[in-house]
């Protein structure tokens, strides 16, 4: 198997830079619009055969050294009580607002509640052994409360930050709840087989260092140690280059960057310990093919070498994108990261990896 995405999480040497992409299955492939457009999200997410067919589409088209599950990070939301629907974004119609409805969310059994999702794992490694490691992975509890608070995406998350200041023993009954259930729904994806675990926090960067500190890293830093130690877990915070050391904190073997941070700034303030991944702007993937090969040089360069890097985009893919466009951004990194210079250099200088002690105090 290519297993250096998995040596690369734990800062071990690689041969070559590994990279796959967020939303590596998605609308910019011709291939899978067109299993797409003979079903909803949903019954995409909810129907092992197709699931495994997407997630393996960019695997083969692009040559990336991981996949990772089609999924939506509000699926296991839907068995704890609340009606999840895609029009076309997340809705949820009754949002959690009172401490009643927080006290009628359920913790599910996963086997029972989302058996689709780890039979699509456990049918993914069966096509996918010798070939890449497979990433499983969930929002974060910060990120996951922002939809069931809101009822939907936001402008402003007002309703999640009135909770926050006004309500705070609500929110903390509900951070407690959705922490718990996604503990079991990420323990449950090792179980039937996921390689890695990547934790989504796509809101987490909405609020200030100081709320962050206090409102959502003691529950990420939770579910971080909840999961253990059998697989590499990332920890994607997007908008959070202003507070690196505060998701440091969280714990995870992988620290995800987005665009807004200097890749060699972030490695400076992580430490040798932390491996990263990131951070190309994914509307780069809209210019020349010379520009997307001089970006993804930069950022290699701007590596420097260092073990624990994984390329990747600063967030997913846009479904706009020419598909010949991404295959070119892969095959640079390979390819440059493969030269014995300052700008890929092969990543064979080995660093140990920090002690358990040493990944944060919730650890």
């Amino acid at each position: 198997m290519n297993t250096r995405f998995l040596d690369a999480c734990r800062c071990r040497p690689v041969d070559r830079t590994p990279v796959w992409l967020m939303r590596q299955a998605g609308r910019y492939l011709p291939e899978y619009r067109r299993v797409r457009s003979a079903c909803s999200f949903l019954e995409l997410c909810k129907t092992p055969e197709l699931a495994v067919e997407v997630t393996l589409q960019p695997v083969d088209i692009l040559g990336v050294d991981a996949a990772i599950l089609f999924s939506d990070i509000l699926i296991p939301i839907e068995p704890m009580g609340m009606r999840l629907d895609f029009v076309p974004g997340p809705v949820f119609e009754e949002p959690v607002r009172s401490l009643a409805d927080v006290e009628q969310l359920r913790v599910p059994a996963m086997e029972e509640s989302v058996p689709f999702v780890l039979e699509t794992i456990r049918q993914l490694r069966r096509e996918l052994e010798g070939r890449v490691p497979l990433i499983g992975f969930g929002g974060a509890p910060f990120t996951l409360a922002c939809y069931m608070v809101e009822g939907k995406g936001s402008k402003d998350f007002g309703s999640i930050k009135k909770m926050m200041y006004a309500a705070p023993e609500i929110y903390a009954a509900l951070m407690d709840k959705v922490s718990t259930a996604l503990i079991a729904y990420l323990k449950a994806q090792i179980a039937a087989g996921a390689q890695a675990i990547q934790v989504f926090d796509t809101w987490g960067g909405i609020l200030a260092p100081s709320d962050y500190q206090r409102y959502v890293l003691p529950y990420t830093a939770r579910v971080i140690a909840g999961l253990g130690s059998e697989v590499p877990v990332i920890h994607f915070v997007k908008g959070a280059g202003a507070m690196l050391e505060l998701v440091k904190r969280a714990g995870g073997d992988v620290v995800g960057l987005d665009w807004h941070v200097g890749l060699a700034a972030a490695r400076d303030v992580l430490g040798p310990g932390v491996a990263v991944q990131g951070n190309l702007d994914p509307t780069v993937l809209y210019g020349p093919k010379s520009l997307i090969e001089a970006e993804v040089k930069r950022i290699l360069d701007e590596n420097n070498g260092r073990p624990g890097h994984i390329f990747n985009l600063g967030h997913g893919i846009l479904p706009d994108v020419p598909p010949e466009n991404a295959v070119h951004m892969v095959e640079c990194v390979h390819r440059l990261s493969s030269l014995p210079s300052k700008g890929g250099g092969l990543n064979n200088s080995f660093s140990p990896r920090v002690g358990e002690g040493d990944k944060g105090a919730s650890d």
